[in-house]
């Protein structure tokens, strides 16, 4: 066979080798996970933010659902798509060298040299990752207007990034994965929650080689999302349409995994593997449509590309907006990926949305806009350009802009010091998931020395991973529906071990949180209507926008 009159086979051979780095890593994460991958570069070190490399999230999608874009890359089992938050994932920046020759069979270990042979990496199965043993995992409660989710266990895996090779599992944990004590990992390993391929890790000092597997069990909270439905607007053969409630992410992102519209709608609707056709930010209410197959999904992104989907978002304003229609076309300018903050420059990409004032009640305005690009939160960066931000939007509409809070493009302070100051107000509110943040991601110097902490001394955590060792061992002997769960009379002590939401080892679990109020968590954008040359969907109005709404 040959493609456009060139061997097929070299050209197979290297895209497997290139891909096969690339759908294998998966984010060890801070609050996502006692491991997190971070990397200080830019703003984000000069703020004093990690910056992970993450697999868990979403890639280059427009946090505000201004920005059209494919479906997650095709990844294997346990490992998950593409970021939703409009912050770029990373990928190990070397190349993954060629496979050793032979069969790819596992080589026996040399007694001799008592040399440690790593097994060639597995296969991974193309296509979308979640199925039902993914959503069975927890189960969902509800409580004060909020969808919550019961702790659970997750395995984060990665393969060796090319960076870590040579150097010991020790050394990538001070250096890296800085989330957590070292004496955190050293009770993960006496528990047997890190394993490196496929075996129990005995001491941290071992030297990492490249193709190496890890994997480490963590106990996973994720924060609550609204109580509100994801309700279905249409579904046919090719395509299921929802009206995306507020606060809930598109896919799994960050500490998000089954508080998403995908693990929503397979858990509660049974639609399964699914492919977004467009991404809107978590905070972002609308209309948000899914191909039931790749073959809808590509040709709807052929659609994409040829801009002939018109999109048509609401919301609401400070102040009177102009009773004209007004075109705003500044550049828009990334200033932090990791904490997901844009601003007008002149360096930033070229940028045009209409606005068309629909109603104003005396205070606010509620306005059309039309993103005829999309950037990320083009709408919510050229609004606060315009001197009216979204009223409830909590980075556009901050005090941390300055007294004129980004109006003209007037901030009165450099990158370094907007984010640090937009992390130490969320801080303080103790609203970092806002920005998709949590107290890992953040260097001691951000951390409030006022909060209660949740760090326990080494020996408590040598005292613990007794305890947890014992608890996995039952964990993994039970089945997945925990709850179910009948304990014969003389195991009643036992009930703890058997329950997934209380863990010896996390921090999370000795952290007591205070619920955030269910109106805060939204955010008064709302993806209207989108049409194609083939479709037309339209979400209803939200209650924010009619005309007689008032402030609270």
């Amino acid at each position: 066979m040959w493609l456009r009159g060139r061997p097929w086979l070299p050209v197979l051979v290297q895209g497997c080798f290139n891909v096969r780095r690339l759908i294998a890593a998966s984010t060890w994460g801070g609050c996502r996970g006692p491991m997190a991958e971070t990397s200080s570069t830019g703003a984000e070190a000069a703020a004093g933010l990690k910056t992970p490399a993450q697999q868990n999230g979403d890639v280059s999608g427009d946090a505000s659902g201004e920005l059209l874009s494919g479906s997650p890359e095709p990844v294997g089992p346990g490992v998950e798509p593409a970021r939703e938050d409009g912050k770029p994932t990373q990928a190990s920046e070397e190349q993954a060298p060629v496979a050793a020759s032979g069969s790819g069979k596992r080589k026996k270990r040399r007694d001799a040299t008592r040399e440690r042979v790593v097994p060639p990496p597995k296969k991974r199965r193309a296509g979308v990752s979640f199925g039902d043993e993914h959503f069975a995992e927890t189960s969902y409660y509800f409580e004060g207007g909020l969808r919550k989710v019961r702790p659970y266990y997750f395995d984060f895996r990665t393969y060796c990034k090319g960076r870590w090779v040579g150097h010991s599992l020790l050394h990538v944990f001070s250096t890296e994965f800085r989330a957590q004590p070292l004496a955190y990992y050293e009770a993960a390993v006496r528990a047997g929650r890190l394993h490196l391929n496929e075996e129990p890790v005995q001491d941290l000092n071992i030297v990492l080689k490249d193709n190496d597997f890890l994997r480490n069990r963590v106990h996973r909270h994720e924060p609550p999302v609204t109580a509100e439905p994801v309700r279905l607007l249409a579904e046919n053969e090719d395509v299921v349409v929802v009206d995306k409630p507020s606060s809930i992410p598109v896919h799994p992102c960050g500490r998000f995994r089954h508080n998403t519209v995908i693990f929503i709608l397979g858990k509660e609707h049974q639609l399964k593997e699914l492919h977004p056709l467009h991404r809107l930010d978590r905070l972002t209410s609308g209309v948000l449509m899914f191909a039931k197959t790749a073959a809808v999904s590509e040709r709807i992104h052929e659609q994409v590309r040829d801009r002939q989907l018109e999109k048509e978002y609401v919301c609401r304003v400070e102040g009177e907006f102009p009773t004209e229609e007004v075109t705003c076309k500044e550049p828009i300018l990334v200033v932090s990926y990791k904490v997901g903050v844009c601003r007008v420059d002149t360096r930033g990409k070229p940028c045009e949305t209409v606005f068309q004032r629909l109603s104003y009640n005396g205070h606010s305005s509620v306005v059309r806009c039309q993103p005829l690009t999309g950037r990320t939160h083009q709408i919510r960066v050229h609004l606060q350009f315009l001197g009216h931000p979204i009223l409830n939007d909590p980075i556009y509409n901050s005090v941390a802009w300055g007294p004129s809070r980004g109006r003209g493009g007037h901030i009165p302070k450099t990158d370094e010091e907007l984010l640090r100051d937009l992390v130490a107000e969320h801080q303080a509110k103790q609203s970092l998931d806002v920005l998709d943040l949590c107290e890992g991601d953040l260097s001691p110097g951000l951390i409030d020395s006022t909060a209660p902490s949740s760090e326990l001394g080494k020996d408590h955590l040598e005292e613990l991973a007794a305890s947890a060792q014992k608890m996995d061992g039952v964990v993994d002997a039970a089945p997945q529906d925990l709850d179910t769960v009948a304990l014969a009379p003389g195991k009643a002590a036992e009930t703890d071990f058997v329950n997934q939401e209380i863990d010896p080892l996390c921090a999370e679990c000795r952290l007591v949180r205070q619920d955030p109020l269910p109106q805060d968590l939204v955010m008064f954008l709302h993806a209207l209507r989108y049409k194609g040359p083939e479709f037309e969907y339209f979400s209803p109005m939200p209650a924010w926008a009619q005309d007689d709404w008032q402030e609270d």
